[in-house]
């Protein structure tokens, strides 16, 4: 019984289809060691709190942005020096900015947070260090409420997160900020109160 090979040379062998599979999971893998940036070539930074679903807010999938999460997504020193890295060396174009309604950062006074850190410390917070990987950085005469970075108007704060990155010589990127309103599940401009407006008559 004689076997014609000829088809193991023709277009759309299975190989071929398992060959793609296993060198696009090889990019997924390698992306940083073959320079391949996110597929959207955007970094998220947003607030750490649970309610803040970033993916289904922006309409992204895994693989599409790099997500920065922290207290109140502030714009700290660490997020510049991540933002200064993958703009510059991961094609990175786009910063979005995400902060939102009832953020915890705005849940205390600025003293009261103080006071909670100092009786965490055993009252004294001068020598306790900022940052464990660096330990000449302590609190010492530093303003422990200006590091915290409480909030007093998400909107504004939103505003001004997105000017830090702007204004940054070593970030060069597109950047927008948006207001998640956890009450419902949507995001708006900052200022851009809608609830507010449509509920107010017009004169």
């Amino acid at each position: 019984m004689s076997h014609d090979h000829d088809h193991d040379h023709e277009p759309g062998h299975h190989h071929e289809h398992v060959d793609e599979a296993v060198e696009a999971h090889d990019d997924w893998a390698r992306r940083r060691r073959k320079g391949i940036p996110t597929d959207d070539q955007l970094l998220v930074v947003a607030c750490m709190d649970e309610r803040i679903p970033v993916e289904e807010a922006l309409g992204i999938e895994l693989g599409d942005a790099q997500i920065y999460r922290n207290a109140g997504g502030k714009v700290t020193d660490d997020v510049i020096r991540s933002a200064a890295l993958t703009t510059q060396f991961f094609d990175t174009e786009e910063i979005i900015v995400i902060n939102h309604t009832d953020c915890g950062m705005m849940s205390a006074p600025d003293d009261a947070v103080v006071e909670g850190l100092e009786a965490a410390a055993g009252g004294s917070l001068d020598d306790v260090d900022l940052d464990p990987s660096l330990p000449e950085l302590t609190v010492g005469d530093a303003s422990v409420a200006d590091w915290v970075r409480m909030t007093d108007d998400i909107d504004e704060a939103c505003a001004a997160q997105v000017r830090y990155l702007e204004d940054h010589p070593l970030i060069d990127a597109t950047v927008h900020g948006y207001v998640y309103e956890v009450e419902s599940g949507t995001l708006r401009h900052p200022g851009g109160r809608i609830a507010e407006e449509i509920s107010t008559r017009v004169e």
